[in-house]
């Protein structure tokens, strides 16, 4: 049975394996303090249907609550561990079943088993929060194996860490005019792609929101992560299939190698 990806913009997405839907990072706002949504219609509510939701770190980007709340009662949603006690707008979501995860921590949800990975990111609240959560990525295996990047930059053993994958959601931009060496902008992206060698991969985290007021300030930051992480992929891993897709659209992946 093929394996679906949709990417709703910034790193939300829903993987569809094994007839069970995971949602990944959700974020269904047009506006996140200042940060406006500049691409991309807002989610529609079937974006907000799933059976697991994967958060990979705590930033509000990342960790919206109120997008969470959205959630149907009963979604499972596995959190960085620690996230109860550094978010507190986690203690008002009693009607999803919350299990906090670190890097190697396996959950099983119907025929997926899902197993948190390292991150090389800044994985508190911020901006005050305490360094007491990690950053992870998720590996979702069915039909296929899926990786789903969170927000990081490149580590060492990453590709093992990360083990063999078929599909890689990876973070390519961000939502200001400068990255930091614990993000993937489109070259790293691209060399990431090369240590994990997928058989497909789709850029995510990028052209989704600015910040309010800086339109004028590098936008190239904003307009072009996607297109030039398919140009550097071509060269740095041309064996791997590279779906640049639209806000709403969707690639089907085959199943595990």
């Amino acid at each position: 049975m093929p394996v679906e990806l949709t990417w709703w913009g910034h790193a939300t997405c829903t993987v569809e394996d094994s007839d069970i839907r995971v949602l990944t990072d959700p974020l269904f706002a047009r506006r996140l303090a200042h940060l406006r949504r500049r691409r991309g219609a807002m989610p529609p509510p079937d974006a907000w249907r799933a059976d697991v939701t994967l958060v990979s770190h705590l930033h509000a980007d990342h960790l919206h609550v109120p997008s969470l709340a959205r959630l149907a009662p009963g979604t499972r949603l596995l959190v960085p561990r620690g996230a109860r006690r550094s978010v507190p707008g986690l203690r008002r979501l009693g009607h999803l079943r919350l299990t906090e995860v670190a890097p190697g921590d396996e959950t099983t949800v119907g025929d997926l088993r899902i197993r948190a990975v390292p991150a090389r990111h800044d994985g508190r609240r911020l901006p005050f929060g305490p360094r007491r959560s990690p950053a992870l990525g998720y590996v979702i295996e069915g039909e296929a194996r899926t990786y789903f990047a969170g927000d990081t930059g490149l580590f060492d053993g990453m590709e093992k860490e990360v083990g063999p994958v078929d599909a890689a959601l990876l973070p390519v931009g961000g939502w200001g005019p400068s990255l930091g060496e614990e993000h993937l902008d489109a070259g790293r992206a691209a060399e990431a792609l090369a240590r994990l060698a997928p058989s497909t991969a789709v850029p995510v985290h990028h052209g989704t929101y600015w910040p309010i007021g800086l339109d004028a300030v590098r936008p190239h930051m904003f307009h072009t992560p996607g297109d030039e992480f398919v140009r550097l992929s071509a060269l740095s891993a041309p064996d791997v299939s590279v779906h640049r897709l639209g806000h709403g659209e969707s690639v089907r992946v085959g199943g595990a190698r």
